[in-house]
């Protein structure tokens, strides 16, 4: 059944109205609408009280354990970002060193990521890897028109090559621009994108592969150097020649730190274009992502605009246009207060922590790990039992009841009746925090096993979902 992103609350036949406490707040007894403008003006601490009431419900965000983005920050970063709350990064005449810092954090991340030199890297930020996805996925298929207009071929069936994996930014660049996805299905002990299965579905119709260096499913790497070399011999032998954009929306920013022998960056010679969340492993508040290009001639020039907005003409490549500069000044300053040690020992502190726990899950009985987080500090497991009285479901929501956020889902088509706990590993979750959701785990699958008969569902059967991120 399809649903509507949000919808009419005037039919639901909800309460439209709820109170506020009148202790110590001077307006009392005076109704609050939920899904209208009140009529009048309320004071300052009336409308705080009311919104940090309704925040109450919502989660410990250093207990959640299913998303990858940046949860902790430094005092220090969070009051520069209150400092620069009011700048638009769009407005690049009027913030002149906000934009100069945007484009030493492109510099720092060619960089990183062996841009060649001389070949004039380009790149900008975005609002996250959603948008920077869809501006890499622009890119290749604007220079596949290109190369098949130039060869006087058809090009109005362009398709896109990735696993099944995919986040869903990819189906939505899909659907958006009428592209043919061609989805890599998972297999029994394959949970991710191969070489071989790669190109075996290139063809001349192909804008490009996505590779992704940290499954959201499981957290492991896809083999973007074997990738490389299936795409050369398919090439050599008369096929055609297919770009690569790696998503490496977590790994850009652990790999570089965690495995600086991995090549699977600019180094390899097909990757085109690379993305990356600054709000994920780049430890920035979520807004803010980024994508760099090998060369300028990657990006095509009629996809960048020039504008003449606000005093001056402004180069711009994106799908909005008002963003915050706040997070691209927070981004530098992790740059500058890290550097590359700083990021390395935060990001193995938190691989150490990974590995630790799913070690100790392994040991404890009726799981089977899935990946262990020694690619992203992100590890899966599953019930190794196929018959057991209790599932992940399960699990899932009697650890939400200790404040624990820990995704449960079934893997995508061929592979769904692997259902699996996604644990992710972010800075700021500490040993500590660890060892005391390990004895919670513990506690729970225990109960569970001895007691499944006795308990109810927490969630009633029929609604419960898979966890999508």
């Amino acid at each position: 059944m399809l649903m509507p992103l949000h919808t009419d609350a005037r039919q639901t036949g909800a309460q439209s109205e709820f109170d506020i406490n009148p202790l110590y707040i001077r307006l009392a007894q005076e109704p609050v609408p939920r899904h209208a403008l009140p009529r009048h003006q309320m004071l300052p601490d009336t409308a705080l009280q009311v919104v940090r009431d309704e925040l109450l419900l919502d989660g410990n965000a250093r207990l959640n354990l299913a998303t990858f983005v940046t949860t902790w920050m430094e005092p220090q970063a969070q009051l520069l970002m209150a400092e620069c709350l009011e700048k638009n990064m769009i407005d690049k005449d009027e913030y002149p060193q906000t934009a100069e810092l945007e484009s030493r954090c492109v510099n720092i991340l060619a960089d990183l990521w062996h841009a060649p030199e001389g070949m004039n890297a380009t790149g900008c930020s975005t609002t996250g890897s959603s948008e920077a996805c869809m501006l890499a996925g622009m890119a290749l298929l604007w220079r596949w028109r290109e190369r098949r207009r130039a060869a006087k071929e058809a090009s109005d069936r362009p398709n896109l090559v990735m696993g099944a994996n995919v986040q869903v930014c990819w189906e939505k660049f899909c659907r958006y621009w009428q592209v043919e996805p061609r989805l890599v299905p998972m297999a029994p002990g394959r949970y991710h994108l191969t070489g071989p299965e790669a190109a075996a579905r290139c063809d001349e119709n192909t804008i490009g592969v996505v590779a992704i260096l940290g499954s959201t499913m499981d957290g492991s790497y896809e083999p973007v150097g074997e990738i490389n070399a299936e795409l050369d011999r398919l090439a050599a032998t008369g096929g055609p020649d297919v770009p690569i954009h790696v998503d490496g929306a977590s790994g850009g920013f652990v790999a570089p730190f965690l495995q600086p022998g991995l090549v699977w960056d600019f180094r390899v010679p097909r990757v085109a274009s690379i993305n990356a969340s600054g709000h994920k492993y780049g430890l920035v508040y979520p807004g803010v992502g980024w994508v760099v290009w090998r060369e300028a001639e990657a990006l095509p020039k009629d996809l960048v605009f020039n504008v003449n907005y606000l005093g001056g003409q402004m180069p711009t490549f994106a799908l909005n246009f008002s963003r915050p500069g706040a997070h691209v000044a927070a981004q530098y300053y992790n740059f500058l207060r890290l550097g590359f040690s700083g990021y390395q020992r935060v990001h193995q502190a938190c691989q150490d922590v990974a590995v630790h726990m799913s070690g100790r899950i392994a040991k404890m009985g009726p799981f089977e790990l899935i990946t262990e987080g020694r690619e992203l500090p992100v590890f899966a497991f599953r019930i190794a039992d196929p018959h057991a009285s209790y599932t992940v479901f399960d699990l899932s929501e009697r650890l939400r009841t200790r404040g624990w956020l820990v995704p449960a889902y079934t893997f995508p088509e061929d592979l769904t009746d692997i259902a699996v706990i996604r644990v992710v590993i972010r800075n700021g979750f500490t040993p500590d925090l660890a060892d005391l959701f390990l004895a919670d785990l513990d506690h729970h699958w225990r109960a569970l096993a001895a007691h499944w008969n006795d308990c109810a569902p927490i969630v009633p059967e029929g609604k419960r979902q898979s966890f999508a991120h």
